[in-house]
């Protein structure tokens, strides 16, 4: 996983922004809820939990309780904690996750700093009880937003005269951009299933350009061919 020392400096950022960006905030969490596996769940883990603010508007909007996380940036955890989460500082590739210990195991956006995702992901079938789901939730590569960011990874700034007018509302801060490997949906149903899940259902939202995605919530809707943030749920067998 990427460097935590990047994000600790920005863990105050990371939630001024998307308080900036409230629809696209809600349009995010209404994703996670909308994909959440059904069925009775007694464990559920956040690997990349960041300051848990996903975790906290779940639970508090959608009775969706998430008590555990990993975290690798002191700082993020930190904020996660006064949130009430009990969280463990590591890496989803290093971490302590358990041994078949949880129902659902959540990557919220934290597969985007992972290279190794068929690694990552065999971790975590080793960490599910037979049956239990994995819910990867991020940005496709080939998505509006995931074309954006690796443009503007190349470049290293949004202030460069190409963005003018396709520049996103809400423009990730370029440390997280840079910071990342993005991946497409396809690359990640492909580790998941190597990792021997079960691909269930694919679902997504943003589906507007990036320019329009902070003017409304949007609903979101099964599938991943035009979303800007998809989520991808798999089963332990």
């Amino acid at each position: 996983m990427s460097d935590p020392a990047a994000f600790d400096l920005f863990a105050n950022d990371y939630d001024a922004w998307f308080g900036e960006n409230q629809d696209l905030l809600e349009s995010e969490v209404r994703l996670l809820a909308f994909a959440w596996p059904e069925g009775p769940i007694g464990s559920a883990l956040s690997v990349g939990c960041g300051t848990g603010l996903f975790e906290a508007i779940l639970k508090r909007d959608h009775g969706i309780t998430i008590t555990h996380g990993v975290e690798p940036a002191e700082g993020m955890a930190a904020i996660a904690r006064e949130r009430g989460m009990e969280v463990a500082i590591g890496t989803a590739e290093d971490a302590e996750l358990g041994d078949g210990a949880h129902d659902v195991l959540l990557f919220n956006g934290s597969t985007s700093y992972v290279k190794d995702l068929e690694g990552v992901f065999r971790r975590a079938h080793a960490a599910l009880k037979p049956s239990g789901h994995l819910l990867v939730v991020d940005v496709p590569r080939e998505s509006g937003y995931g074309t954006l960011y690796c443009l503007a990874n190349e470049l290293g700034t949004w202030d460069h005269p190409i963005f003018e007018g396709v520049k996103p509302g809400a423009a990730y801060p370029i440390p997280f951009v840079k910071a990342a490997t993005w991946h497409t949906t396809a690359e990640r149903v492909q580790a998941i299933e190597a990792a021997g899940f079960s691909l269930v259902r694919t679902a997504q939202t943003l589906t507007r350009h990036p320019v329009f995605a902070t003017e409304g919530v949007e609903e979101p809707r099964e599938g991943h061919d035009a979303g800007d943030y998809v989520a991808v749920v798999a089963r332990r067998e």
